[in-house]
């Protein structure tokens, strides 16, 4: 299995010399355990793994034995499973204060933080991996996505161009890292047994009395409304479950790390505008499998190819912040008059409109919508379409066009 660089990689090493704890935390399968022991390589850091039950008995049961079995410096996989250790862990880096002293990562990410908040606030680095991006297939080094002339001339020398087809292809292909390396070329049984895997173990760990075929049918009624506002009451009704019970396990989707949501942008002088946030997977593959397309050609000329296309740049945008160790201030727009922006961005006291389509001639009347921000006490700055275009051009001189393969 061929390694694929990771962009937190730096990021670990930064905050290793910094902090005496890091956790990583993201879904099961994203390679977060394959980075860590990648970076541990020629070092004396020791691994431990709780899903091995002789060793999750001994750090619940007897949690100061368990790290003199395993001193610091050491990777403990999977730390969910013994919150018991974090009070040891404190007093462990208090004593020693030693920087780097544990890596932990965990795939139960509120779950994780409370204990974590709890017992090792102001001592531990937290970093979220998702599945892999576009710029780490195409080996290519990554900062966050704006809308500067320059960095986007710089990303346009380290990206793999991808016409329509090709896009479709990724966005069929999905972004686990089995799955980009070629060590699983099914994907259809990937994400059979990935999702089985999920529900049997993580998802009944969070809530036990759940039915396997219910999840299984809630989860495709979420993915066949990825891109879209979040409405808990048409999930229920198609999974033939309760809204309290949608509510519960959309939790959980997000606990684990499937699913995120972009949260509409709104300060004191924009009225009228919707409270609902919309929702997105990290990984485009999972929806593709949910959703059930058999290629990406049926897929770019299906129902859901605007959805599933806005899915995977809204990913992607979110990918590059976290893989930067940063958090994506990340929005959409939409007001009562149903007029929407797709994604607003708000950095360095700006915002940045950008719309998404599957068009790879976009015109200027694509940016007037982004005068709706006018209003807004953060000033507007450059926009940008999101698009098939082959190659990086503009609409005039506040927007530009972004082929979606530069991201």
């Amino acid at each position: 299995m061929n390694y694929i660089y990771r962009n937190l990689e730096s990021v670990v090493e930064q905050v290793t010399k910094e902090y005496p704890v890091v956790l990583l935390t993201g879904p099961r399968q994203v390679g977060k355990t394959t980075m860590l022991q990648k970076l541990m390589e020629g070092t004396d850091r020791g691994y431990v793994s709780l899903d091995d039950l002789n060793e999750r008995n001994l750090a619940k049961t007897d949690p100061e034995l368990f790290l003199q079995l395993h001193k610091p410096p050491v990777l403990i996989d999977e730390v969910q499973y013994a919150p018991e250790l974090f009070t040891y862990i404190k007093i462990n880096v208090d004593k020693n204060h030693a920087p780097g002293a544990f890596w932990l990562t965990g795939s139960q990410v509120f779950k994780l933080m409370r204990g974590v908040q709890e017992s090792l606030a102001g001592r531990v680095a937290v970093l979220s991996m998702t599945t892999l991006s576009q710029a780490e297939i195409s080996n290519g080094r990554m900062e966050p996505f704006s809308i500067d002339l320059e960095s986007l001339l710089k990303r346009k020398d380290e990206r793999i161009v991808a016409d329509t087809e090709a896009i479709f292809e990724r966005i069929f292909k999905g972004s686990m890292p089995a799955i980009v390396s070629g060590n699983s070329s099914n994907s259809n049984i990937f994400y059979s047994s990935y999702l089985t895997t999920y529900i049997e173990r993580d998802v009944k760990e969070l809530a036990e009395a759940i039915d396997s075929l219910k999840f299984l049918r809630f989860i495709t009624a979420v993915a066949a409304r990825c891109s879209q506002m979040l409405n808990v009451a048409e999930i229920a009704r198609d999974a033939d479950i309760n809204q309290v019970q949608a509510k519960n396990w959309l939790g959980i989707l997000e606990t684990l790390g499937i699913i995120f949501y972009l949260h509409p942008y709104s300060n004191n002088l924009l009225k009228r505008l919707v409270k609902t946030p919309k929702l997105y997977f990290y990984d485009t593959g999972l929806v593709c499998y949910l959703t059930r397309w058999s290629s990406p050609q049926t897929l770019e000329r299906g129902a859901m190819n605007g959805a599933i296309l806005e899915n995977y740049v809204v990913s992607e945008i979110a990918k590059t912040y976290m893989n930067c160790g940063q958090k994506p201030l990340m929005y959409y727009y939409r007001d009562k008059d149903a007029k929407e922006i797709d994604i607003v961005l708000e950095h360095d006291g700006v915002l940045n409109p950008l719309e998404i389509k599957k068009t790879s001639n976009p015109g200027t009347e694509l940016t007037k919508i982004f005068s709706l921000l006018d209003k807004s006490s953060v000033p507007r700055s450059k926009g940008a379409i999101l698009c098939m275009k082959p190659e990086l051009s503009a609409i005039d001189k506040d927007n530009y066009i972004v082929p979606i393969w530069m991201i």
